[in-house]
């Protein structure tokens, strides 16, 4: 039996030449993206770090440029303007009645009634008190009856005056007894006088029963009660009146200040005062001068002045504490600007001037009057210029500002 010869299988043993090549090609093209991939990924990273740079420099630019812009400091302006400035002279004062009236009886009597209220205004001549008026009649009715009883006594004596006339005439009665007749009747007519001037008393003090207002004015808080015996000699009185239309306020100026009123009052003109709070806050009345003092006070340097008011509202009221503000003269057509604009320092009184640019500049003034809230500028500053009231601490000559109104927004600078 001959063998038969199968061929071998070596499948792994011997390679196919076409997979070497293809095995080969791979190789080559990874090689040759690799580079391709790695300039890629240099260019990537180096455009994005030259894009950063840029960014980074832009802000920073932007950022340098904001801090380089000046900042406008916010302030409160007023405007400087022409107007007329009083001067006054003021001094404490106390508001006193030109009237007070403490109202007695003038007779002893019973206090029968009361016609008026505490606090009540009153007029001269309302009633105000009644006595028990009987005593008086009485004594009235007395004085009436005694002059009834003298005006028959005086007839008769003056019948037998005329009856020995007759008889003297033909001498019958000695001379003496006419001249004591005569004598009787003139006696007669005098108790006739003495008991007409008894009635006059009487009716007198039955009207002092009936006690009236002497002056208009208020009436204060009741010092006798009705049922209670009032005398003339009592020290209390009734009640008391006090006039406060018109009012009158004594104050008080310097001394060094005189010769200044004085000078307006021979001159005829008539001063204005004014009545203020004690706070200065409110005003509560506008009156004239009414009197100076004759001397000054050495012990305070001042002199004494009192001034009159209307007093119509009643704002002034006896014995209250006012400030008096004594109009002396007034500056016509002077510069004026706000007081709270005016700052100092040890070489000059200065004030911050907002510029067309709205910048400010500092500003060397000189004052001549400062009177409330007003201050009138002598030379240095020039109506319609705008100078700053408020937020001076941050400001120094060529700041920029932002003018606000007081209490409002900002506002461009005009």
């Amino acid at each position: 039996m001959s063998s038969v010869e199968r061929p071998s299988i070596h499948s792994h043993d011997q390679a196919d030449p076409a997979d070497g090549l293809f095995s080969a090609s791979s190789t080559v093209k990874r090689h040759r993206r690799w580079p391709w991939l790695v300039a890629l990924i240099v260019v990537a990273v180096v455009a994005f770090l030259v894009f950063f740079r840029s960014s980074l420099g832009q802000s920073n630019s932007a950022r340098a440029g904001k801090q380089a812009a000046p900042r406008a400091v916010p302030v409160v302006g007023a405007t400087a303007r022409v107007g007329d400035l009083g001067v006054y002279q003021n001094g404490l004062g106390t508001v006193t009645p030109i009237k007070t009236v403490t109202v007695h009886s003038r007779v002893d009597g019973e206090l029968d009634s009361v016609a008026y209220r505490e606090g009540q205004l009153v007029r001269e001549g309302d009633l105000l008190a009644q006595l028990d008026p009987r005593p008086f009649e009485v004594q009235l009715h007395q004085a009436e009856a005694q002059l009834a009883k003298d005006e028959a006594t005086l007839k008769n004596a003056r019948i037998d005056l005329e009856r020995y006339k007759a008889l003297i005439a033909q001498d019958s009665i000695p001379r003496q007894q006419l001249d004591t007749q005569a004598a009787t009747v003139d006696q007669d007519e005098a108790a006739i006088k003495s008991d007409q001037a008894q009635i006059e008393s009487a009716r007198l003090n039955l009207t002092y029963g009936r006690i009236t207002a002497p002056i208009s004015g208020i009436v204060g808080l009741r010092l006798v009660d009705p049922g209670n015996i009032v005398r003339a000699s009592d020290q209390n009185g009734l009640l008391v009146i006090t006039q406060q239309q018109p009012i009158a306020v004594i104050f008080t100026i310097a001394a060094d200040h005189l010769q200044a009123v004085l000078q307006q009052r021979k001159a005829g003109h008539e001063l204005v005062v004014e009545a203020w709070d004690r706070d200065f806050k409110h005003k509560l009345a506008t009156g004239f001068l009414l009197a100076i003092d004759n001397q000054i006070d050495q012990s305070t340097g001042t002199v004494r002045m009192k001034a009159q008011f209307p007093n119509e509202n009643y704002a002034l009221y006896p014995n209250q504490f006012v400030n008096a503000r004594l109009l002396v003269d007034t500056l016509h057509q002077t510069v004026l600007v706000p007081t709270a604009a005016i700052q100092r320092s040890p070489q000059s009184t200065y004030v911050y001037v907002v510029k067309p640019d709205s910048t400010v500049e500092l500003r060397t003034v000189d004052l001549q009057l400062t009177e409330g809230d007003d201050t009138s500028v002598r030379k240095g500053l020039s109506s319609g210029e705008v100078v700053v009231i408020d937020g001076m601490d941050k400001l120094q000559p060529g700041t920029l500002v932002v003018l606000a109104k007081s209490g409002g927004a900002p506002q461009r600078n005009p």
